[in-house]
C-alpha cells in the first residue's frame, strides 16, 4: 500500500504527487471560480438561493480535489506499470558496466512517462551537488509507494555497502512484476464480486 496512504496529504503535496505543474494559489483561485459558476446555474435552475450555496460551496471545494485525487491515482498506477522496466534498463546497463547514474539517465530518456519524468528528476537534483543516493531516496517523497521505497532502499544499501547491484536490482524486478500481477488478480476477483453483488441485488 502507499507509504504515506493514511496521512492527511496537504494540497501542495497532492498536486505535486499528481504530476501536476499548476501552483496551489491558482488551483484554489480555479476552484473558487468553478464554486462560482456552479452557484449561478443553480440559481439560473431555480435551485433554492441557500442550497445553491451550500452545493456551490461543498462542489467548489470538494469537486477539484477529486479530480486532482484521481489525477494522482492514475499517475501512481502508470508509474508502477513502467517501474519494472526502468529496473530492467538499469540492470541491463549495470551488467554491461555503466555506473549507475549513467543508467539512471538511461531510464530517463527511454522510460515511458511517468517513470522517466520521475528518473529525469533524481538527475537534476544531482547536477545540484546532492549525492546520488540522497537524490534517489526522494523518489519516494514524490512518489509515496511501497515500490518505490524498494527501489530506494535497494540504491542505498549498494551505496554504503557495496554488493552485487545488478543481482539486487534483478530481484527487485521480479518481485515489482510479481507485486504487479497480485494486484491485478485482486482488482479482478473484487470486480468479479462486486458484478455478482450487483446481479443479485
Amino acid at each position: 500500500d502507499e507509504l504515506n496512504a493514511r496521512k492527511r496529504l496537504s494540497l501542495s503535496d497532492l498536486i505535486f504527487q499528481a504530476g501536476m505543474t499548476i501552483k496551489p494559489a491558482a488551483f484554489i483561485r480555479n476552484s473558487i471560480i468553478f464554486g462560482v459558476v456552479l452557484f449561478v446555474v443553480l440559481v439560473i435552475v431555480q435551485v433554492p438561493f441557500y442550497f445553491a450555496a451550500i452545493f456551490a460551496v461543498a462542489g467548489g471545494y470538494l469537486l477539484p480535489r477529486f479530480y486532482v485525487s484521481r489525477r494522482r491515482k492514475k499517475y501512481q498506477d502508470r508509474f508502477l506499470d513502467e517501474l519494472p522496466n526502468g529496473v530492467d534498463i538499469i540492470v541491463r546497463g549495470v551488467k554491461a558496466g555503466l555506473p549507475l547514474g549513467d543508467c539512471i539517465k538511461v531510464v530517463a530518456r527511454e522510460a515511458r512517462e511517468p517513470v522517466a519524468t520521475e528518473f529525469r528528476k533524481i538527475t537534476e537534483t544531482q547536477v545540484m551537488g546532492i549525492s546520488l543516493a540522497e537524490a534517489v531516496q526522494k523518489l519516494p517523497d514524490r512518489m509515496p509507494l511501497a515500490e518505490a521505497n524498494f527501489f530506494a532502499i535497494v540504491v542505498a544499501i549498494q551505496q554504503k555497502a557495496g554488493g552485487g547491484l545488478a543481482e539486487a536490482l534483478g530481484n527487485l524486478s521480479r518481485v515489482l512484476r510479481g507485486r504487479k500481477a497480485m494486484k491485478r488478480k485482486i482488482k479482478a476477483l473484487s470486480a468479479e464480486a462486486k458484478s455478482s453483488a450487483a446481479i443479485i441485488g
